[in-house]
């Protein structure tokens, strides 16, 4: 059985120094936590740390994230994509300001209640800011449970036996370490390919180790792959070079972030005739050479540019290209900046 006192002990002589963490045996600030954890959700540690830093250092409170509007906070996201966390974020701060008077719940369900948490983050900030005994269980604490256990079932339908090996291995102290030792194990020594068994401090009694099959765990089911769509996106010109952006609705992929107009995306291709009908304005378009290409979780990504100019500029949100840095883009909408920019001069 694996002994949760072994783990800690190479916490303690091991333990990362991360802008978000405590000395071990001191509880973090909530908020740290919780701003950590939603940056890190699909995105790596190193990724982070730079836009951790700069986001505590603009607003080191959740009171004071509160009072930001939700432009300024999708401006200092850019680049970190999934942009719904942003939005979530910003909910988030105002929840806990309006309905806990500024301090986050300490359970799991009322973490819970709130916009953008979910079970994992939920149970890594009651055990880590809180030291409830919650197993916080992302993808790396996935993987060193299923090795330790040899669970041979396919990913996701073993999600939730994983889930309930992972509680059982929770000590009733020290939660928070625990929960940021298990994170840490399978970030570091348990790695995807090539795990690093000789160092593990729970080498002597994982089943995958012993059966030299750990490096096939998790197994994980054929994934699908992703569709392509298509869209048309309307690259248009005042007379003094600012071009027509806009904002995409708040709810929704990229929701709140600027843009270039464009058509919808679809799977079947556009005509230039069909995607006329989109236009922001009745001008002469000009399809420029060249294809930007992107790709999100569950879909890639077409688009072609059509380019024109007007004399009569449709109301919009009008920027200069040295301005664009003021706009909240995402970094599709900067590629498509950036393609429209190099073909035009």
């Amino acid at each position: 059985m694996a002994d949760p006192a072994a783990l800690l002990a190479w916490y303690d002589r091991h333990h990362r120094q991360l802008p978000w963490r405590s000395p071990s045996g001191q509880r973090p600030d909530p908020y740290r936590v919780w701003l950590s954890e939603i940056m890190l959700q699909q995105t790596t540690v190193v990724t982070v740390a730079l836009y951790f830093d700069r986001f505590v250092a603009r607003w080191p409170t959740v009171s004071l994230l509160a009072t930001a509007s939700l432009d300024e906070v999708l401006h200092q996201w850019q680049g970190l994509g999934y942009y719904a966390r942003a939005r979530n974020l910003h909910a988030c701060a105002r929840a806990v300001v309006n309905e806990h008077a500024g301090r986050f719940p300490d359970t799991v369900a009322g973490l819970r209640a709130l916009p953008g948490i979910g079970d994992y983050t939920a149970a890594a900030i009651a055990a880590i800011a809180f030291d409830r005994r919650e197993a916080a269980v992302d993808g790396n604490v996935e993987r060193v449970v299923a090795r330790l256990f040899a669970v041979k079932e396919p990913m996701p339908p073993a999600k939730p036996r994983l889930r309930e090996l992972a509680r059982e291995l929770v000590p009733a102290q020290r939660a928070g370490d625990f929960a940021q030792a298990m994170m840490d194990l399978g970030a570091t020594i348990c790695t995807p390919r090539r795990p690093r068994c000789v160092l593990c401090p729970w080498r002597d009694v994982c089943a995958a180790r012993e059966g030299g099959f750990a490096e096939e765990l998790p197994a994980r089911a054929e994934k699908p792959e992703r569709p392509l769509r298509h869209g048309i996106v309307f690259w248009l010109q005042r007379p003094d070079g600012a071009v027509l952006l806009r904002r995409r609705p708040e709810r929704g992929l990229l929701g709140g972030m600027i843009e270039v107009p464009s058509t919808p995306w679809r799977e079947a291709a556009w005509s230039e005739g069909e995607a006329l009908s989109s236009a922001p304005a009745e001008v002469k378009w000009s399809q420029l050479p060249g294809t930007v290409r992107h790709g999100f979780t569950h879909f890639r990504l077409d688009l072609t540019i059509l380019a024109g100019t007007t004399e009569a500029p449709p109301d919009g949100i009008w920027a200069r290209p040295e301005e664009f840095k003021d706009h909240a883009m995402p970094t599709l909408t900067k590629k498509v900046v950036k393609h429209a920019m190099s073909v035009l001069g």
